[in-house]
């Protein structure tokens, strides 16, 4: 079982730059692929907006935040990190961090542990 704890959101101004953490429980850390995701105001699905493997450090970056958010994985401290710069106002939004075993996923669904959730709000 892993349990995963979010931190690091807030409020933020345009192009304005923050740095979400979440700190995973367990000793099988290495294992999982790690992942961000948020939902936007009245979000009804969690889009993937990051992942991370575990072996090979390969990444995935959603369109809409490539050059601008950046994941990445310190397996020695358990934790994952995303790190965001040039926010806009549409990234605001609950960020949440999961994790799976296994191969690499987009889907929501398919990862079984979540946090907690972050908010993010960036003011124009």
């Amino acid at each position: 079982q892993v349990q995963l704890i979010e931190s690091g959101g807030g409020l933020a101004q345009t192009g304005g730059s923050l740095t979400l953490s979440c700190a995973a429980s367990g000793r099988t850390f290495n294992n999982y692929i790690m992942a961000w995701f948020r939902q936007g105001p009245g979000g009804k699905v969690r889009e993937i907006v990051a992942a991370i493997t575990s072996s090979t450090g390969d990444v995935y970056y959603a369109d809409s935040v490539k050059g601008r958010f950046t994941i990445s994985r310190d397996n020695a401290k358990n934790t994952v990190y995303l790190q965001m710069n040039g926010l806009k106002p549409e990234d605001t939004a609950i960020y949440y961090c999961a994790a799976k075993a296994g191969l690499r996923s987009g889907i929501w669904y398919e990862y079984p542990h979540w946090g907690q959730g972050t908010q993010v709000t960036v003011s124009a």
